[in-house]
């Protein structure tokens, strides 16, 4: 926006008011005068033409025109200055005497048809005034005067409108002038007062710009030499404000350079103290890392015994309790690796890890352990999965479990009376993942808004007294909420005080291509039919889903009294159920109620199958001698029901496993773990081709083309990465999948091996199942089913019961755990015994090897050797020394120095003598137990 000057300003408050001012008023002065004197004209006419209207009256009656000429003569010489013709017209509106013989009459005539007028009346043109009145007779005819003719006189305006020109101009004219005064005024103004402000403002200009010496000078009067001294005032206080201000900042510069030595030292005494906490630190995740170590030996023990019993004849009580302590043995060693899993989630390295699971076995693990705690409290405890969810998925189902678990036993916890229901949805997300959601709602205390808002935060619940009353650090939910984010998903909830709350999770996870062989077969159970009494809405409604996708005929009823007329109606219609699912969820009365329905129903139906609310053996026991044909706790799950109703038949064996037609190679340099490794893939693929290192592997890669290749990475000759990149540049394998085998995983190690080409990474020990993803998920294998359809037959083996002597089978020790090594080589003994045997005949030779390096210093060679030994262990039973190698293999590769393994490698050797002197005994019992069998 344009800014006015003061120039402009002067300009605009003195000659422009001055000329509006004076040119206002002339043309109003000069306007009021010219319809004055229009005004006197008017009057002065009238004042001559109605006195001889009526002086000539008598004359214009009498018909004398010689005197009526006389007087408007007479009249018109007196008045000659604005009268130029007077004439006098009769009541016909002819001429009846005029005072100028060239007097132009037509103009002062009236028009033809007009009327004489009754009052004087003017008529205007351009030079003159036409004025007439009419000559009026005063005898009255109907008491009205009566005209005898008008007269009319024409009055010059020649002169009045020059008066009135010389008005105007001479008005103007004094407004111009005294306009052009003002202007003389202002410029006078603006020479005395604009250009000493415009001085002054270029003068602080100057100062503004940092010329501090800058004085506005010159002889100025009044406010003017007022303000010229307070801007050199203000220029010479600035000007001492910058001296002061630039001593300030040169002392501040001083103090600022003691501040920053100060820092220095503070830099080394905080450094020094970092070192110390990060030894702190370190000393603190050994001591977790050997606790966790310590405690994870003998639930491994728990664990493997539980195993091995179960594989032995037991009665179905005996069965459920070993089946229990295995469970609670694992959820004890969850809990232990969550101990490391919070400060893993606080350091962001968490990691979810993706292998392949079944969703509905998963849920009922959970259920399993947390029922107990249900039926205690005589709580509802129900479950409903959506039967088109999948249940072969792809994700971490040790922290699904986790999550699940924390929320169902906190609605177990702070729910007195009523139920816990739990409703499992999905949606898909594309062809390969599905977004799982997870809602558990309860009938409990609830919570108000306060004890919502702290309801995430660690080390705090809901209500501080809640913690005497239940139990818990507060940790359970904030573990969930990180682990959910962790799996791309959520934790939210809703309540409100005494009336219950509800909380759902989310996770991602993909979808298994493979399915999973514990696939329940339903096939005969179509069309059955079957009766189900159920009081418990949600447990009725989960169950009856169960029954119909089954494609079972349900008959559903939620009282006595309509089972009895379910009852009638069969016997009415002479038929009858096949099966009969009774539910009951008051656990005081049930054996008593439940002994009522049995006998009721059992004329009808033999086939009677139960669900309680209590975990009680001697409960189902007595249930069970009513009539009853099994006898299930609640929650009621697909596979619970599926084992009870089908449990004398034979389809309740696993379906058995195809072998693929494929060609698949083996890369390990170590003879125990290329024997294992070949004995797991026979069993799912036809051919299997070994190599013992990666220059033989390249030379088989050059002359065969194989379906799949699992390759070692650390071997002698040619390394896994030297021998992958061989490969996929000049052999007839460029495509085919490589899969990177390693009996140690380092942090970051999957992204390095993906980097280098691998295309999958799986860490020894294999695992069976996710073996047989990875076959199913990089080859076709449907391509080479049908392409071998027409003249190959697919090979089928049916699992055979392992011969096991039960004394060795359970022979565990902290040295030498044989149920171990009876899992890691998929039960099969005979193969444990030669691996095992295969250690020991080496252990020896890298005893000295590991010896020599050590003396010489040699870390590569250690490395080397400590792999080739850890990959050996992976398979024996052997965990002690199985995990110091491990110690020593991470610690060499992080580069720690030898001088400061010295108690890592003292208990290693003392590990290996003892292994060498355990296995011999072992060995020579499990030969002579065998050779007895």
């Amino acid at each position: 926006m344009h800014k006015i000057s003061l120039k402009d300003w002067v300009v605009l408050l003195t000659i422009v008011p001055t000329a509006l001012i004076g040119f206002g008023l002339a043309g109003y002065f000069s306007y009021s005068r010219s319809s004055e004197l229009d005004e006197f004209l008017n009057l002065r006419a009238q004042s001559i033409i109605e006195p001889l209207a009526i002086t000539g009256k008598a004359p214009l009656v009498n018909n004398n025109r010689e005197e009526l000429r006389s007087i408007i003569s007479a009249i018109h010489r007196s008045q000659s200055g604005i009268v130029k013709s007077i004439a006098v017209f009769t009541l016909d509106n002819q001429i009846f005497v005029t005072s100028a013989y060239h007097g132009d009459t037509n103009l002062m005539r009236l028009k033809a048809g007009n009327k004489i007028p009754a009052y004087t009346q003017s008529e205007q043109t351009d030079d003159f005034i036409i004025f007439r009145s009419p000559i009026l007779e005063e005898s009255q005819k109907n008491g009205i005067p009566y005209p005898m003719g008008y007269i009319a006189i024409q009055v010059d305006k020649s002169r009045i409108k020059f008066k009135q020109q010389s008005q105007y101009i001479i008005a103007f004219t004094m407004a111009f002038l005294a306009s052009l005064l003002s202007a003389v005024f202002a410029l006078k103004l603006i020479q005395n007062v604009a250009k000493p402000v415009n001085s002054m403002v270029r003068a602080i200009d100057r100062i503004h710009e940092g010329k501090l010496e800058s004085r506005v000078s010159g002889h100025l009067v009044g406010e003017l030499n007022f303000l010229k001294n307070g801007i050199n005032t203000m220029a010479q206080s600035l000007g001492n404000y910058q001296n002061e201000m630039q001593g300030s900042i040169d002392q501040a510069t001083v103090d600022l350079r003691e501040s920053l030595e100060q820092f220095e030292i503070q830099n080394v005494e905080l450094s020094i103290a970092k070192k110390k906490a990060q030894e702190v630190s370190k000393i603190k995740s050994e001591f977790l890392a050997n606790m966790s170590h310590e405690l994870r030996t003998p639930l491994n023990g728990v664990i493997g015994f539980t195993r091995q019993v179960l594989k032995t004849p037991l009665s179905d009580t005996q069965r459920d309790y070993l089946q229990t302590i295995e469970r609670s043995a694992n959820n004890l060693l969850t809990i232990i690796n969550d101990i490391l899993d919070f400060s893993k989630l606080d350091a962001g390295k968490m990691v979810i890890e993706s292998i392949p699971f079944s969703l509905r076995e998963a849920i009922e693990d959970t259920l399993v352990l947390i029922a107990p705690s249900a039926h205690k409290k005589n709580i509802e405890l129900s479950i409903n999965i959506d039967h088109s969810i999948p249940d072969s998925l792809i994700g971490d189902a040790m922290r699904i479990k986790q999550i699940m678990s924390n929320l169902v036993s906190n609605a177990i916890k702070f729910t007195q009376h009523g139920s816990v229901m739990i409703d499992i949805t999905f949606k898909t997300i594309d062809a390969k993942r599905a977004a799982i959601k997870m809602t558990v709602a309860d009938t409990g205390i609830g919570m108000n808004s306060k004890q919502q808002q702290a309801i995430f935060k660690a080390f705090s619940q809901a209500d501080q007294s809640i913690t005497r009353l239940h139990g818990g650090t507060g940790l359970g939910l904030v573990i969930c909420q990180r682990l959910a984010y962790e799996m791309k998903g959520d934790v939210g909830f809703s309540s409100r005080k005494n009336n219950g709350s509800i909380f759902w999770f989310t996770f991602e996870c993909g979808v298994n291509t493979l399915s999973l062989s514990n696939e329940l077969d339903t096939l005969s159970l179509a069309n059955k039919t079957i009766l189900y009494y159920e009081p418990h809405l949600h447990s009725r409604a989960a169950t009856y889903d169960i029954l119909l996708n089954w494609r079972m005929q349900v008959t559903q009823v939620e009282s006595i009294s309509q089972l009895t007329k379910a009852l009638e109606n069969s016997k009415q219609a002479k038929t009858s159920f096949d099966y009969a699912l009774i539910g009951h969820d008051r656990n005081a009365t049930a054996l008593s109620d439940l002994k009522k329905i049995i006998t009721q129903i059992k004329p009808q139906i033999t086939n009677i199958h139960l669900a309680i609310n209590s975990n009680s053996p001697s409960l189902q026991d007595a249930l069970l001698a009513s009539g009853a044909m099994s006898c299930l706790s609640k929650p009621v799950t697909a596979n619970k029901l599926y084992t009870a109703i089908l449990a004398d038949q034979d389809n309740l064996f696993p379906p058995s496993r195809k072998i693929l037609p494929i060609k698949v190679l083996a890369v390990d340099d170590n003879e125990a773990n290329l024997k294992l490794i070949n004995a797991l893939l026979l069993e799912q693929v036809s051919e299997v081709v070994l190599a013992d290192n990666g220059m033989e592997a390249f030379e088989l890669c050059k002359n065969e083309s194989f379906d799949l290749i699992f390759m070692d990475i650390q071997m002698p000759i040619m390394d896994g990465i030297s021998t992958l990149k061989a490969i996929k540049r000049d052999t007839h394998n460029r495509k085919t999948p490589v899969i990177a085998v390693t009996a140690h995983a380092l942090s970051g190690e999957k992204e390095k091996m993906e980097q280098q080409g691998f295309n999958a990474y799986m860490t020894k020990p294999i695992d069976e199942t996710m073996l047989n993803h990875i076959i199913y998920e990089y080859c076709d294998v449907d391509h080479f089913i049908k392409s071998t359809k027409q003249h190959l037959s697919i090979v089928t083996k049916t699992p055979q019961a392992t011969k096991q002597p039960q004394a060795i089978a359970n022979k565990s020790s902290a040295v030498i755990d044989w149920p171990l090594a009876l899992e890691r080589t998929g039960g099969k003994e005979n193969l444990a015994i030669e691996m095992l045997t295969g250690l020991v005949d080496n252990l020896a030779e890298s005893q000295r090897n590991i010896s020599k390096a050590l003396v010489n210093k040699d870390t590569d060679q250690l490395k080397s050797l400590i792999h080739k030994l850890n990959g050996a262990c992976c398979y024996n039973g052997v965990p002690n020394l199985t995990t110091i190698c491990q110690e020593l293999e991470t610690q060499l590769k992080s580069d720690i120095a030898l001088e400061n393994l010295e108690p890592e490698f003292l208990e290693f050797f003392e590990q290996i003598e003892q292994v060498a002197t355990a296995a011999p005994k072992l060995l020579t019992e499990l030969n002579k137990k065998n050779t007895t069998v």
